[in-house]
């Protein structure tokens, strides 16, 4: 991946204060670029997306702009994501931004969830839009599956779909992908970040539960229904991606638990 890029852009993120999003920011910054933080509390670009509250302000003079905003309430994702990208493609169209970067997830289009049907959507939205785009589909982050791992064992009890196929990578690596797109033309395309392996959802308990020392049981649960094949088919995993993480998840969980 790129170090330093020999043009300096003027580069927004949207949801620059999100697990990727910081990541996505502190790299473009490291590369030499003017970055600016777009998010509901941020205090110099306060956007909001399901208004378009401060969006021609904070898109002036922008040559790229990275849509990495999120949301996971059922009421707000449609908002955010598919009516807010509207929002956004059209500010970023009247200021003159030659590059949009959208931030997605490999497979979301293959499995059946109502999230993921959300940020199909998202997708056919950019793609019909005003802006040149590119869009980052990246794999399941590290810090998803840690975090899902911690909540269940509150409960002492972690619920694992049998023969889940996932391809885990850290967010930070993801977010080096994304800035060597913004950093590209735009290639009215799809790029894949994902991890180094393959593995199954027992596999990463089992390194969660050694990596932590957290005393949860781990209970295999059956997942039937289309949800299941397309899981355990391998429908959040890349044959080929663009972009390979190095991080492996066992690795990333000793990295973090010697940082606490």
């Amino acid at each position: 991946m790129n170090t330093k890029s020999t043009n300096t852009l003027d580069i927004a993120v949207a949801g620059g204060t999100g697990t990727l999003g910081r990541h996505v920011v502190a790299e473009l910054r490291a590369r030499g670029h003017n970055v600016r933080v777009l998010s509901r509390s941020s205090a110099e670009y306060r956007v909001d997306l399901t208004t378009g509250e401060g969006l021609a302000a904070a898109l002036a003079g922008c040559d790229v702009v990275v849509d990495a905003a999120n949301s996971t309430s059922p009421r707000a994702m449609r908002a955010t994501l598919v009516d807010g990208t509207r929002r956004l493609l059209a500010a970023e169209r009247a200021a003159g931004v030659g590059h949009h970067v959208c931030v997605s997830i490999v497979g979301c289009d293959r499995v059946p969830m109502p999230y993921y049907k959300i940020k199909t959507a998202q997708e056919d939205a950019v793609a019909a839009g005003p802006v040149p785009w590119t869009i980052v589909r990246a794999t399941q982050f590290h810090e998803l599956i840690a975090s899902m791992f911690t909540a269940m064992a509150r409960a002492r009890v972690l619920l694992v779909p049998r023969d889940v196929r996932l391809q885990t990578i850290a967010a930070v690596e993801a977010a080096g992908a994304v800035a060597d797109v913004a950093e590209s033309a735009p290639r009215r395309a799809r790029v894949e970040a994902a991890g180094p392996q393959v593995t199954d959802l027992r596999t990463l308990t089992e390194e969660w539960r050694s990596a932590t020392a957290r005393r949860a049981v781990l209970l295999p649960v059956p997942l039937p229904g289309p949800l299941g094949r397309a899981l355990r088919s391998g429908g959040l995993t890349s044959d080929d991606p663009q972009a390979r993480g190095a991080v492996a998840f066992a690795e990333w969980l000793r990295d973090a638990e010697r940082r606490k």
